[in-house]
């Protein structure tokens, strides 16, 4: 114990300077204003600890710095949206999606077939052949599958005005469009071209995939679920889509939540099999592509859902502002599902400063004893260290690896649907949040997990005391002068934290020496 003590003394001496100074700004306000700030700085910190946790994990276990993590923070945002006030879109795109997807889940079979070829010149051109009958067929058949949404160009139908309407309890839904062609034919054609391109991406690639013959029936599973699922949806369309309109806002919430976490964790999963994977050699090329995919991912969310800012309504269960409001107790808050909670004479917003922490702490928790205790964590661990010599155990460290960026973009999107009723919705969220993440991770240590725990609360605590002493002032001792910190000095008091600390231990708090 005394020699980690000795070796880690210069942490301990940091940690315990930035302890006082925090007991310091607290004897500067009353105690309700500090447990309120405190309380307001957890949930910042929690919400830019689910964006730099995920990017810590693949940084610090991959070596990937994905510098599309805040877009698919704010991409998460955007999905959770469309569940929460759109369902009846949501419920469109399951099939569409669904179709879609279906072929490529039949990659291995795909790859056997390929193999199996004969040699040739035509062999050659099917892979392109398919690929682009596919687009063809996509084509033909993408603009005859209806799609309930929005219009950008008239005001009424913006998602701005949706999300007004929704937070007024005034929301209608427009009306279902119908197929302009026969639906049989415009499904078979896109599961078709899911199959084709499927086909076609798998020929490519099939001397990298690791195919198990013929028959692999987890796969097939996958596909007739995937498929059984679209397909249901597609016929149950008109009762999905009331009972999501008829159910609770907090049940609905809570789908949007599931929703575009897995959205996260699907599209991760896709980018590092595809566009990650042949660039773990040339992380110049990582940094090109990622930024490249972050100037996408803006463009398209700006396409699809526009450029003004808009809102989140909260869930019923914290959106009371009625009769026994604020509450004054738990069974109070149950009961009439307040907005807002009295502690200590103070007001508390019980979705930002009370749930989004909770949230914050689950998800440390969870990953933690995943990565620690479980068999993916140890085959992670091992294969950072040595993948030749776990590959030859016969362990496929390939798929361990899509699964950390999976969960780490799963992780941006769940900061992204969370963030949305608190911070609203906008095209810049994702950058503002990533800067906090990256100064977070540069605080705590770029590639530690509880360093990315440490670095965020520390960035959410000196935001908020900063902003609550802009409110009420700092005396200037010897003088009459009450200096009141402007909004400018919110971040950049974040950055002077940083420069301090890695001045002091380059490596963050937690970061693990080079």
């Amino acid at each position: 114990m005394k020699v980690y003590f000795r070796k880690n003394l210069l942490l301990w001496v940091t940690l315990a300077v930035l302890t006082l100074l925090f007991i310091f700004a607290a004897r500067g306000m009353a105690t309700r204003d500090w447990v309120i700030t405190l309380l307001r700085g957890l949930s910042v910190g929690s919400v830019t600890f689910l964006v730099a946790s995920g990017f810590s994990l693949i940084f610090g276990l991959l070596d990937v710095l994905n510098l599309a993590h805040g877009t698919l923070f704010m991409i998460g945002a955007y999905i959770g949206w469309t569940v929460f006030i759109r369902p009846d879109t949501f419920v469109d795109l399951i099939p569409l999606l669904a179709l879609l997807s279906s072929g490529f889940l039949l990659s291995e079979l795909w790859a056997e077939l390929g193999k199996r070829l004969p040699s040739g010149r035509w062999t050659r051109l099917l892979p392109w052949m398919s690929l682009l009958l596919a687009v063809g067929l996509l084509v033909l058949v993408l603009p005859g599958y209806p799609v309930t949404g929005w219009n950008l160009k008239v005001f009424s139908q913006t998602p701005g005005t949706f999300a007004f309407m929704a937070d007024q309890g005034l929301l209608v839904l427009p009306v279902a469009k119908a197929f302009e062609h026969p639906p049989a034919l415009v499904l078979c054609g896109m599961l078709l071209a899911s199959l084709l391109a499927a086909f076609g991406f798998s020929a490519f690639k099939r001397n990298t995939i690791q195919a198990a013959g013929w028959v692999n029936w987890r796969q097939i599973a996958a596909f007739v679920i995937v498929l059984g699922v679209g397909f249901t949806v597609f016929f149950a369309n008109d009762a999905l889509t009331k009972f999501l309109t008829g159910i609770n806002t907090s049940w609905l919430f809570l789908i949007a939540v599931l929703t575009a976490t897995l959205s996260g964790v699907a599209l991760g999963a896709l980018m590092e099999s595809t566009l990650i994977r042949p660039l773990y050699s040339r992380p110049i090329y990582q940094l090109m592509l990622t930024l490249g995919l972050s100037a996408i991912g803006i463009e398209v969310i700006r396409a699809i859902w526009g450029r003004p800012e808009f809102t989140m309504p909260k869930p019923a269960l914290f959106g009371g502002t009625g009769e026994g409001c604020p509450a004054t107790s738990l069974g109070a808050w149950l009961q009439h599902q307040c907005s807002t909670f009295l502690l200590m004479g103070g007001r508390v917003r019980v979705y930002n400063e009370i749930f989004i922490p909770l949230v914050g702490i689950v998800v440390l928790v969870v990953v933690w004893i995943l990565l620690k205790r479980s068999r993916l964590g140890m085959i992670i661990r091992a294969g950072v260290q040595n993948r030749e010599m776990v590959e030859a155990l016969g362990i496929n460290v390939r798929k361990a690896f899509t699964q950390v960026f999976a969960l780490g973009v799963g992780l941006a999107a769940l900061g992204g649907v969370l963030a949305a009723p608190s911070m609203g919705l906008s095209n810049t969220m994702g950058e503002s949040l990533m800067i906090n993440a990256l100064i977070a991770l540069a605080i705590g240590g770029l590639t530690s997990y509880p360093g990315a725990a440490l670095g965020s609360v520390l960035v959410g605590l000196i935001q908020q005391v900063i902003i609550k002493y802009g409110a009420i002032g700092i005396p200037i001792p010897f003088t009459e002068i009450v200096f009141k910190p402007t909004p400018p000095l919110v971040p950049a008091s974040t950055v002077l934290l940083m420069v301090i600390i890695l001045l002091i231990l380059p490596n963050g708090l937690l970061g693990r020496k080079e």
